[in-house]
């Protein structure tokens, strides 16, 4: 499972996910991408069931870059606990996903195949998301 090696703080604060991603907003690596169009908080699972759906599907042609990481430590206390004693054990860790994150792209494989893949792990993530390609192939530019 993704998680970080070391943090240098334990616990973190809940936080806010407002306004629109400002970074990772476009397709740098691959030819097609899936974007995310709502906020939400990402688990650890929930990525890796993305990946291994695309992973399956183009039969490891291809390559595949995940552009979101698990960084931020979610707490829970234990079941039927009396309120107070501080805060909870560390759970799980999530990734912030804010609308217009770049979640996952692929490259190297046809378009068909490609758009068809991240449909698929559109799935297994718990948002709604768009496929978009590079800016610079849609523009027709040369990119230099």
């Amino acid at each position: 499972m993704l998680m970080p090696k070391r943090v240098k703080w334990r616990k973190q604060q809940r936080g806010r996910m407002s306004g629109k991603e400002l970074r990772g907003v476009e397709v740098v690596f691959g030819d097609l991408g899936l974007q995310a169009l709502e906020p939400c908080w990402m688990t650890q699972r929930q990525i890796e069931a993305a990946r291994r759906t695309v992973v399956h599907f183009v039969k490891r042609r291809g390559k595949m870059w995940v552009r979101v990481f698990p960084d931020k430590p979610v707490t829970k206390k234990a079941a039927e606990t009396r309120m107070g004693k501080g805060k909870g054990a560390v759970d799980h860790y999530v990734a912030v996903i804010k609308p217009g994150r770049i979640i996952l792209e692929i490259g190297g494989v046809d378009d068909a195949t490609a758009h068809e893949a991240l449909k698929l792990a559109a799935y297994k993530l718990p948002i709604k998301t768009q496929i978009i390609g590079r800016r610079d192939l849609a523009a027709g530019g040369t990119g230099a």
